[in-house]
């Protein structure tokens, strides 16, 4: 069994974009979670597994906008006392 190059990074980010599909509920952990899957994604474009790093790269870009309005709602309602 040979593992072919990027394989991994392209895996792990799959794993970070659907782990990124649950963390942006809590922007702390959803962003570095989703970024992380982003870069991962963007190495493994030239490997043999180039359709899991696509679907990893979609998963964390929907994931890093769904971190991004979370927390910026949060800072609003917390700006304007609504919490």
């Amino acid at each position: 069994m040979s593992t072919q190059a990027g394989g991994g990074k392209a895996v792990t980010s799959l794993v970070l974009g659907i782990v990124g599909m649950l963390a942006w509920l809590l922007p702390i952990i959803g962003l570095p979670v989703t970024i992380t899957g982003l870069v991962f994604g963007v190495r493994s474009l030239n490997s043999a597994n180039k359709g899991m790093a696509i679907a990893g790269l979609t998963l964390s870009i929907i994931g890093i906008v769904l971190s991004i309005i979370n927390a910026s709602i949060g800072a609003y309602m917390g700006a304007t006392g609504q919490m």
